[in-house]
């Protein structure tokens, strides 16, 4: 286990174990769902798993809205690798950047949760097909990360050869 743990970058300990945990914890204390482990191995893999799908829901869901509403601004891509090369520590602030994102999206994904649980107080269709409901759910979020996580290979490659041009 430990072995496991030290290949780990502080990044991925950070944006999807830290998460994770955090997601479990507050669940449990504030909606009726428990996803709390007792075995240590089993718990590390699904907190982990937690805080993977939390991040892409603050990649795919979050990102979006953030963006439309101007809260945030980006640059475009090819400016970000330009500058990438010129200043390391630009790496570094994203990563930072995509951790404070995640932590925010620990909170909606609670929000969300909690929502979700009225809804199926009050509809019995949502109560019958919750463990459909979340499937479906994780599947689309995983299928549209690595959609965007290969778009983000893509668009890296393309400022790489245009550099090298």
């Amino acid at each position: 286990m430990n072995d496991l743990l030290g290949k780990l970058s502080s990044y991925n300990l950070l944006n999807y174990l830290l998460s994770g945990i955090l997601f479990v914890i507050l669940s449990k204390i504030f909606t009726s769902y428990s996803f709390v482990q007792e075995d240590l191995a089993m718990g590390v893999f699904l907190y982990y798993f937690v805080g993977l799908v939390i991040s892409r829901i603050g990649s795919l869901l979050l990102d979006p809205v953030l963006k439309w509403t101007k809260f945030v601004r980006f640059m475009d891509h090819s400016d970000f690798v330009k500058a990438s090369k010129v200043d390391p520590k630009l790496e570094v602030l994203s990563e930072q950047n995509n951790v404070y994102r995640t932590l925010i999206a620990v909170f909606v994904s609670i929000l969300l949760l909690k929502a979700f649980e009225v809804l199926k107080v009050e509809f019995f269709c949502v109560e019958r097909n919750e463990t459909s409901i979340f499937f479906i759910f994780i599947l689309l979020l995983l299928l549209f990360g690595y959609r965007k996580q290969t778009n983000y290979i893509a668009k890296r490659i393309e400022c790489d050869l245009k550099s090298h041009d």
